[in-house]
């Protein structure tokens, strides 16, 4: 029933992803440049939590376009794993195809 109501506002649910994955995509690369620089970095919690939440595309695409976090295995597999998930989910509730 939950799955069928999200269904409903599939454009609503689609542009607050791209808007979390886009986060997770400038997080990573904002954590890359400071940990280059020397800067205050993005706590890790903060980026897996948003990988958790929805935004692990956005993540993995940074992790690998600027070689970040590729080599710890908490990001290297758990990622990756809340990417197949989340596409899991999103098909079963009609989001994606």
């Amino acid at each position: 029933m939950l799955l069928t109501q999200l269904a409903a506002h599939k454009d609503e649910i689609i542009a607050v992803l791209a808007a979390i994955n886009i986060v997770a995509f400038c997080l990573c690369a904002y954590d890359k440049s400071a940990a280059m620089s020397k800067k205050l970095r993005v706590p890790e919690k903060i980026l897996l939590a948003f990988a958790i939440a929805f935004g692990s595309a956005g993540m993995l695409v940074g992790m690998y376009l600027f070689r970040h976090k590729t080599r710890k295995p908490v990001f290297f597999i758990t990622v990756p794993v809340m990417l197949v998930l989340h596409a899991i989910v999103l098909y079963k509730a009609g989001i994606i195809s």
